[in-house]
């Protein structure tokens, strides 16, 4: 029969406590195993090894380091298209932007840039108070063309390093347009590192430099920079 408060009570004021079923017990320890690994497998990192990477570029790059501050929503609300673009294939649209980072989202960044041999980098680390979602696109969305009176261009997903633990994505963006009635053609690598509530990105374009014709983008020095800057904030050897 059920154990009366009365009972229970005489049972504590004695010293003895009633016994917990074995099923109980078992399963207090199991739901204190799950909250330990829970914990475990958190990821941290410290987005300020973000500067540790200037010894990344050798002395013909001219280096920027920007510390760590607050996410701007603006900064990082990235680019869309204009209105009156077609995409195909047609349900692909929502992958040809730049990814964005949600305008609730709280958090710090740092960032680093180094422009040399004809190439600009740049690498920014996000630290959030919630992991953001990973927007991989489909298989059919992997090339994706993009048209409009005034231009016209390419989203292509490209291969990304392998890092442990780590969701990567790589994207590579041409645009052909005109401008004061000479065609011009811009081209951006971008590639992300997504890990809890980290995320690094780097971006590698060409430089135009007057009188110089335009360098191929380095993007194995990208691939290898992605790979540095998430050991260098996670403390790791890469």
């Amino acid at each position: 029969p059920p154990t009366s408060g009365g009972s229970i009570v005489a049972e504590r004021r004695s010293g003895r406590l009633p016994s917990v079923p074995r099923s109980a017990t078992l399963l207090i320890v199991a739901a204190a195993a799950l909250l330990a690994a829970c914990s475990s497998d958190e990821q941290t990192a410290d987005i300020t090894k973000l500067s540790d990477l200037k010894s990344f570029f050798g002395p013909e790059y001219h280096i920027t380091d920007i510390p760590k501050t607050g996410i701007n929503p603006r900064a990082m609300s990235g680019q869309k298209l204009p209105e009156g673009v077609t995409f195909e294939p047609p349900d692909c649209g929502k992958f040809a932007a730049t990814p964005q980072v949600p305008s609730d989202v709280k958090g710090n960044m740092a960032a680093l840039t180094a422009e040399g041999n004809g190439n600009r980098f740049i690498t920014i680390a996000l630290e959030t108070n919630e992991p953001i979602e990973v927007t991989e696109p489909t298989d059919e969305c992997k090339k994706i063309t993009f048209s409009s009176e005034a231009m016209h261009g390419v989203v292509e997903s490209v291969p990304t390093p392998q890092i442990d633990g780590v969701h990567t994505l790589g994207v590579h963006r041409t645009l052909d347009f005109t401008k004061n009635g000479k065609p011009q053609t811009g081209e951006l690598y971008s590639y992300r590192a997504y890990f809890g509530k980290y995320q690094v990105m780097v971006t590698a374009n060409p430089m135009v430099v007057p009188d110089k014709p335009v360098a191929p983008v380095d993007t194995k020095r990208a691939e290898d920079l992605l790979k540095a800057a998430v050991a260098a904030i996670r403390g790791t050897s890469g």
